[in-house]
């Protein structure tokens, strides 16, 4: 894949970016850390849920000497790749959440859900972030899509939730593609992740917090004296508190979390459509939409009127330079021209769209689909945040939230039961060791998902 299609039938490459990224210069000028620094509150990672913790810890510490410190710049890693789908989901499918964890806390987590939605849109709001709201819908275009949506639509129905069924008639007044039926999320948005994160970045820094980039974390010990000690290729930084906000990058230091598995998901972006096309995706409601079968697009309209579509196989990617690596290039161009394929097949409009970009973000992944949001064993004051399975762009503004309050007053919600915790307070989740057979099994799974998705028919003739 790599490419996409003129109009005079030439072929011209797609970027290997969001188009988000085009025209808006990154940050590469942030000074990286050198000699000994120190400061009260240290932030790891300068994505969404890292820059969304010191910009918390600044509201509810005003004055308090923060500093967020990045391998690469802001919105490098996920934060920066996203499609950019606002919606409330964290965890387990609601009826899977009922059979695992009981129907209170599956209510508690859909509802932390959307106060996620409504704390991510304040929070646009208050940072001057272009948003465009609108309803999400989870339709079903097969038949175990079908069978999927049945059941969460009998799950938020007995736990008394707002998540009313659609009709296909009701899918496709909004949005007009085929389908056989849909749930419908009343409160979500749309929005640019990377502008989100860079207008975080500018916020935090403009209330006091010191930014470094280009600095690795290479080791990270206990001080001794109720501290942590941070070193980096050029220097090192001593912390009271703080929090690593690296999601699935928790493997690589060592962090003792559990596992977070580091998947690469992929997304394509078209050209910008011409109205009667926008007008049939779904411009006049704004709203987004998920396939209820696992894998499967999801799109959104940008405010351009490019078509964003996401979806395909998910890949734990191999070391670079391996025999692992090389067949994931493959993979990457397999699922480009799967999603290109899905794309034009949404609707007659589209069968002659041009794909203009392309690219893979990393998500974190855990074994029972939960978040880890809890303090970290054997690094006094440190927490760690990460895990959200893909549902990222509002948890992790309400995790970073959540964090600096824990920071600020010196208090573990959650250990008594206490009502404030997150239903998906923990300091580890489930662990699977990513090398060797761990890494195998995991492989294996992905490969039986890909086939799957790959082998169902979406979609029903009119």
């Amino acid at each position: 894949m790599g490419e996409r299609r003129s109009h005079g039938g030439m072929e011209a490459p797609a970027a290997l970016a969001p188009p988000w990224r085009g025209g808006r210069p990154e940050d590469h000028q942030l000074p990286s850390v050198r000699g000994l620094v120190s400061a009260d509150f240290t932030v790891v990672g300068a994505g969404l849920a890292g820059l969304s913790t010191a910009y918390h810890l600044l509201r509810y510490a005003p004055g308090a000497d923060v500093v967020v410190v990045d391998a690469g710049h802001p919105a490098a890693g996920a934060s920066g790749h996203g499609t950019g789908l606002l919606g409330p989901r964290a965890g387990p499918p609601v009826d899977r959440a009922i059979r695992r964890h009981g129907p209170d806390t599956a209510r508690r987590m859909h509802r932390a859900s959307e106060d996620a939605v409504a704390g991510a849109l304040e929070l646009c709001r208050a940072l001057d972030v272009p948003v465009r709201t609108g309803e999400q819908l989870v339709a079903a275009r097969s038949p175990e899509g079908l069978a999927r949506l049945s059941g969460q639509s009998a799950a938020y129905r007995a736990l008394g939730l707002d998540v009313p069924p659609l009709s296909a008639a009701g899918v496709r007044e909004r949005i007009d593609v085929p389908c056989q039926a849909g749930l419908l999320h009343r409160q979500a948005a749309t929005l640019d992740p990377l502008h989100l994160t860079a207008a975080l970045a500018r916020a935090c820094a403009a209330n006091g917090a010191r930014l470094y980039g280009r600095s690795p974390v290479l080791d990270h010990r206990a001080t001794g004296t109720g501290g942590t000690r941070l070193l980096f290729p050029r220097g090192e930084l001593r912390t009271s508190a703080g929090v690593f906000a690296v999601n699935g990058g928790a493997g690589v230091l060592g962090l003792p979390v559990g596992t977070v598995a580091p998947l690469e998901v992929h997304a394509i972006a078209t050209e910008p459509l011409k109205p009667t096309a926008r007008e049939a995706l779904g411009e006049a409601s704004g709203a987004s939409l998920v396939d209820a079968s696992r894998l499967a697009p999801y799109f959104r309209l940008t405010p351009d009127g490019r078509l964003v579509l996401g979806g395909g196989r998910a890949s734990l990617p191999g070391p670079p330079g391996t025999a692992g690596a090389r067949q994931d290039d493959r993979a990457r161009l397999a699922t480009w021209r799967w999603l290109t394929e899905r794309m034009r097949a949404l609707h007659p409009l589209l069968a002659d769209a041009a794909v203009t970009h392309h690219w893979t973000g990393r998500i974190g992944v855990t074994l029972d689909d939960l978040p880890v949001v809890g303090p970290l064993a054997g690094s006094p004051g440190m927490w760690f945040i990460g895990g959200c399975c893909g549902h990222g762009l509002a948890l992790s503004i309400a995790h970073g939230a959540y964090v600096a309050r824990q920071l600020v007053e010196g208090r573990v919600d959650g250990v008594d039961g206490s009502p404030a915790a997150l239903p998906w307070h923990r300091s580890a989740g489930p662990r699977l060791p990513l090398g060797g057979t761990g890494r195998w099994l995991l492989r294996r799974h992905l490969d039986r998902l890909d086939r799957e998705v790959r082998s169902t028919k979406h979609g029903v003739s009119d």
